[in-house]
């Protein structure tokens, strides 16, 4: 009888990835420092050597995420991960949420808290537009929710929702505030103390120049207690905080899952260069690439879709109206094949609309704004797309030239000066 299976290949050859400049909403090119703790010798799980990374991983997370919670750790697994394990873990069939919807991620947050069997109330606002504190609040007078949920950065859209508002209003009716800062942390600033946030969860894959696979995820002691008054166990096993927070425990040190050692040494690398940067430096250097890329593609006559206001733009994410006449993938693919360069598509209403150009951690730099910008004017031209010759590239030198960057002394570059010299 013949298999089934076609007969295995054999002689693969080593495998042989080809580089990428990803500019896309994630992941995010990964740091040279992580990489280099990605080739860090493997221990065991309660080694001496993992158990001081475990405690140094919770110390520069409280950093990061600007708390001073016992609790600040990563779950393994994706951004979604930590999603999960947050709101198994709070939620019981039953529980009231409100829940803050502007684009795809907050969908989804909504989405699992109705698996977790919780009944769910959707403030809803149009994709590209800020949530409407007033509306959240009276949605919550109304439920009386135990949770509410918001997207930080809803990389859907390239909106930045305004948090310190909607914490005040979920402490003053008792709502535990979770937030996904999936998108945010490491790039633009997450206060999660000063504004009242019991949960906030990220993912390694973007501005944390990781690559994905750990979700780090703090939150205060209102949210433990709401997991000790649970009156059954969490559906999850893998995703029970209560058992991770045993876990990372250094006192208890409970065998609930072997941690992805490789990944919590790159965790920890990516977090110690979020402190070396600094967190103001890191958020500011985040707008200035930004604005530059912004100013760029206004100069080729392109459209930013979003909010006007910067203070509501993600600084790590610019959403790009595609010009009519244009096909969306015919411009992604031309920019992946010949100029290795990934850029993002997008979902729902503005998939076909717009591109998500993500300059996330160790992507944010000078010259993938200019290399993306170059490369952006030659495919339109290449397309039949007029755009003013360099301006795209211009505009943004310009940014870059006023905030003084540019500014380095490269006349003995390769030794110009003793050349031809006996």
């Amino acid at each position: 009888m013949a298999s089934a299976h076609p007969p295995l290949t054999t002689g693969y050859a080593p495998l042989t990835i080809h580089s990428r400049l990803l500019l896309g909403p994630g992941p995010s090119m990964t740091d040279p420092a992580v990489l280099r703790a990605l080739a860090t010798p493997i221990v065991g799980q309660f080694d001496p050597q993992m158990t001081t990374v475990m405690n140094e991983v919770m110390a520069l997370a409280r950093h990061a995420f600007q708390t001073e919670n016992r609790w600040a750790f990563p779950v393994s697994g994706t951004g979604r991960a930590g999603l999960e394990a947050a709101l198994c873990s709070l939620l019981e069939p039953g529980d009231r949420v409100v829940a803050g919807v502007a684009g795809k991620f907050g969908h989804l947050m909504a989405e699992i808290a109705e698996r977790c069997g919780a009944v769910v109330t959707r403030v809803e606002a149009e994709w590209g537009e800020l949530l409407d504190p007033e509306r959240i609040e009276d949605a919550i007078r109304r439920t009386r929710p135990k949770v509410v949920t918001i997207v930080h950065g809803e990389t859907s859209t390239g909106v930045l929702q305004p948090l310190e508002e909607i914490g005040a209003i979920a402490r003053a009716h008792d709502a535990l505030l979770v937030v996904d800062a999936v998108a945010t942390l490491g790039g633009a600033c997450v206060a999660t103390d000063r504004w009242q946030v019991d949960v906030c969860i990220s993912g390694t894959q973007k501005c944390l120049s990781c690559p994905s696979g750990l979700a780090p995820l703090t939150y205060n002691a209102r949210a433990e207690a709401a997991l000790w008054r649970r009156q059954r166990p969490v559906q999850s096993f893998y995703f029970d905080l209560r058992l991770l927070q045993d876990y990372w425990d250094r006192d208890r040190r409970y065998n609930h899952h072997t941690a992805p050692a490789a990944m919590l040494f790159a965790l920890r690398e990516a977090l110690r260069v979020v402190q070396e940067e600094g967190l103001e430096a890191r958020e500011q250097r985040h707008r200035l690439h930004s604005q530059a890329l912004r100013r760029g593609v206004e100069a080729l006559g392109l459209a930013i879709f979003g909010p006007k206001d910067e203070t509501s733009q993600m600084p790590m994410l610019v959403p790009l109206l595609i010009p009519d006449g244009v096909e969306d993938l015919a411009v992604r693919r031309a920019l992946l094949l010949q100029y290795g360069i990934e850029i993002g598509a997008a979902f729902g209403p503005l998939q076909g609309r717009v591109w998500r150009v993500g300059l996330m951690g160790y992507s944010a730099q000078q010259e993938n704004v200019l290399r993306l910008l170059a490369a952006l004017e030659a495919v339109l031209r290449q397309l039949g797309h007029p755009v003013p010759s360099g301006a795209g590239v211009d505009a943004a030198a310009t940014v870059y030239r006023d905030a003084g960057l540019g500014e380095l002394d490269v006349t003995d570059n390769l030794g110009s000066r003793g050349i031809g010299s006996l």
